[in-house]
């Protein structure tokens, strides 16, 4: 038994984000609707031509008439898909691998998400039946463990790993000022980050990403078809969905200190693209920032950083837009906003954009390598799945 690579035999031809916002004016059927025109139009599509389509929302809708519906589809197979903060990531993995199959041409990929109308503040949550033994906390108090378990394991002052948690954060906020589609465009003083009030452990309000409404799409094609519908697309090289036991928290030997799931998952997804050295490959990282720490924790899981030593790296500005390595040039869930269903799909649209080079302002100079990866984290420390995408716009395997 084994999970067979995909490398090079599914191309993005197409992609569209609307911007992430309190969308008070705009129902989830209006943004999905959005997204998928605009995807549509960037390749003189209509809907019909679409073989089928994969929904990703966590709560906006039920089944695939969530979309069928607002489209006016007719005899069309439409799959609503759900996988925490992944699930706009896994209505992609569902349409490349219907295209990889054989099983459909043209699938599209729809990401979108309702939330700041709710009557609800923060992220809406069903109600899970279990046993009784899960941990029922917040998300900002399950994530605020990283920190001082971290800095114990790796001898980190407090505060110098509070400077790197402050950092992230204003890295993002100055990216997502640069990004018209982002939730929050203003750039947010070191000082304001730092001195903003604490919601669990050493996370503050400045800490925690942002919840939002919005939609994204993708459309896919075989790879060998790309240049029929553009002559930039963008290849999948690797789709890794590593799913935890959620155990973690009932296990001794878990530290809080890393992600198991990310790091199984980023070694099978640069085994199946061929990346031998991630910190030189990529041009740029879009990531899981679901909170600042989570950011700095990512760095080591995904082999950008040594154990123990992402915070300085994040520090010296390695992963700044101007860095080595940028990640999340786009703002990342801090700035651009969270609306759970349309995250993963809306880290790939700004890998679209970067490759393709049409990310202006944000435009980040190391977009000639060629590879862009996104990464999402849906659940807890110990408690989670992953899911990680590499794309890139040339055939072939990387030179290392």
């Amino acid at each position: 038994m084994a999970q067979h690579s995909l490398s090079d035999r599914v191309a993005i031809v197409s992609m569209s984000c609307t911007r992430f916002a309190e969308h008070f004016d705009r129902s989830a059927d209006q943004l999905a609707v959005d997204a998928v025109t605009d995807a549509l139009g960037g390749v003189d599509l209509t809907p019909d031509d679409i073989d089928a389509y994969w929904l990703g929302t966590y709560v906006s809708g039920i089944s695939g008439m969530a979309l069928a519906r607002p489209l006016r589809l007719t005899g069309k197979p439409v799959t609503r898909v759900e996988n925490m903060c992944a699930t706009g990531s896994e209505a992609l993995r569902a349409a490349v691998y219907a295209v990889a199959s054989g099983a459909v041409d043209v699938a599209m990929a729809v990401g979108v998400e309702k939330l700041k109308d709710t009557g609800y503040s923060g992220l809406i949550s069903p109600k899970i039946q279990d046993d009784g033994t899960r941990v029922n906390t917040s998300a900002p108090a399950n994530f605020s463990l990283l920190a001082p378990a971290y800095q114990k394991r790796h001898g980190v002052a407090p505060e110098d790993f509070r400077a790197a948690m402050t950092h992230v954060a204003w890295k993002n906020h100055a990216n997502g000022a640069l990004n018209p589609r982002a939730q929050f465009r203003k750039p947010i003083s070191k000082e304001a980050i730092a001195g903003s009030a604490q919601v669990a452990g050493t996370l503050g309000v400045m800490d925690c990403s942002g919840v939002a409404d919005g939609a994204a799409a993708a459309i896919v094609v075989r790879a060998e078809d790309a240049h029929l519908y553009t002559d930039r697309p963008l290849y999948i090289k690797a789709l890794s969905l590593v799913t935890g036991s959620g155990s973690g928290a009932a296990d001794e030997d878990y530290d809080y200190t890393y992600f198991p799931e990310v790091v199984e998952c980023a070694r099978a997804a640069y085994e199946q693209a061929g990346i031998t050295d991630p910190q030189r490959q990529l041009a740029l990282a879009e990531v899981h920032d679901c909170f600042t720490l989570t950011e700095i924790v990512l760095m080591e899981d995904l082999g950008f950083a040594e154990r123990g030593k992402a915070w300085q790296d994040v520090l010296a500005g390695r992963f700044d837009r101007t860095g080595d390595l940028p990640v999340n040039p786009d703002g990342g869930l801090k700035s651009f906003g969270h609306p759970v269903g349309a995250s993963g799909l809306r880290m790939i649209y700004e890998c679209w954009l970067q490759l393709r080079g049409e990310a202006r302002d944000r435009q980040v100079a190391t977009a000639d390598r060629g590879l862009g990866l996104t990464q999402n984290l849906g659940g807890a420390p110990g408690d989670c799945v992953c899911f990680i995408c590499v794309v890139g716009t040339k055939l072939g395997r990387p030179d290392a």
